[in-house]
């Protein structure tokens, strides 16, 4: 009765056994959500298939406005790692920070009250899940990389771009776009992906998840995945991890004032 506890190597097959599992049930939910996909299985995808794009780009002065307030405490803002350990595989300095509305449930309360325009117009992307400022300093690069779950699509509102343009860009599988200020971008960060601002100016795009389109019991399956992930122990670190960085800004705003 005590063999599993007690026998280490016993354990360690039992994980790695589960791990391969896991990976064998992702893979095929990679296939599965990209056979049922109702905006088909691109990298990029075309921004007029989602009706609800014109109205966030209609927008993008207001968003822009209320990032620049957020701009003024650049530096108190958390890395993106800070909030969600995970990310240390891709980023271990401080020129990619954050600023978080949402993340799979959790609302960012202080955030979304200081940017409301946003927080609305975040509201009208249907099946959103994640969003937040990304912000890049100069000369961040971002290594290849593959997102987890084919269950989301990203989407990407270019805020501020500096010049050259072409110096700032994202590869998404082998096709390259450069982001536009006011203009958005949708990809599935499931191919491998790899993001640079080689300029000497700082890129913010609005950075978000929202549910791939599907429909009938593919959609109840994604829906239900969706929720253990908001109730993982991952998603709560991080929530954990952003209140804590809340409470921690709201004393240097108040010091600022």
């Amino acid at each position: 009765m005590n063999a599993l506890p007690n026998d280490p190597t016993l354990r360690e097959r039992l994980v790695d056994l589960a791990n391969r599992i896991g990976e064998r049930f992702v893979r095929w939910l990679d296939g599965y959500f990209a056979k049922h996909s109702l905006v088909g299985d691109h990298t990029f995808f075309d921004t007029d298939d989602f009706p609800w794009v014109k109205e966030l780009e209609a927008g993008a002065p207001l968003i822009r406005k209320e990032l620049e307030d957020v701009l003024r405490y650049r530096d108190a803002l958390p890395n993106f790692q800070d909030i969600s350990t995970d990310q240390y595989q891709i980023t271990d300095d401080d020129r990619w920070k954050t600023f978080f509305f949402y993340g799979y449930g959790f609302t960012a309360g202080h955030n979304v009250e200081r940017c409301p325009e946003t927080a609305r117009l975040l509201q009208k992307i249907p099946g959103m899940t994640t969003a937040m400022f990304s912000i890049f300093a100069p000369h961040k690069r971002v290594p290849p990389h593959g997102g987890p779950y084919k269950g989301v699509l990203r989407y990407h509102l270019a805020l501020i771009v500096p010049e050259p343009r072409e110096a700032c860009g994202i590869r998404v599988g082998n096709d390259v776009r450069h982001w536009t200020e006011g203009k958005s971008l949708i990809f599935d960060d499931v191919f491998e992906h790899e993001a640079w601002n080689d300029t000497d100016g700082t890129r913010v795009v609005l950075f978000v998840d929202f549910k791939r389109p599907l429909a009938g019991i593919p959609r109840l399956v994604n829906d239900v995945i969706i929720k253990l992930i908001a109730w993982s122990p991952f998603i709560q670190d991080a929530k954990a991890r952003h209140n804590a960085w809340e409470k921690r800004f709201e004393q240097v705003r108040a010091r600022v004032a």
